[in-house]
């Protein structure tokens, strides 16, 4: 699995970071998403494709 995400179409929400906080995070000073691992593992996967579905920005894309 890939990560990435378009911090210019984050829009702050923190949906990702409650749903996978192992892999995003939030910058302080705006919000905006910071992916913490770009390569998560397996263990992680549901959380990071739930993260990515509930993203409001769609800002989150996922590879296999």
């Amino acid at each position: 699995m890939r990560i990435h995400v378009d911090q210019d179409k984050c829009c702050g929400a923190g949906s990702c970071v409650l749903a996978a906080p192992d892999v995003f995070d939030q910058r302080e000073e705006d919000g905006i998403v910071v992916l913490l691992d770009t390569a998560p593992p397996a263990a992680l996967h549901d959380a990071v494709r739930e993260a990515a579905t509930i993203c409001p920005a769609a800002a989150i894309t996922v590879t296999d």
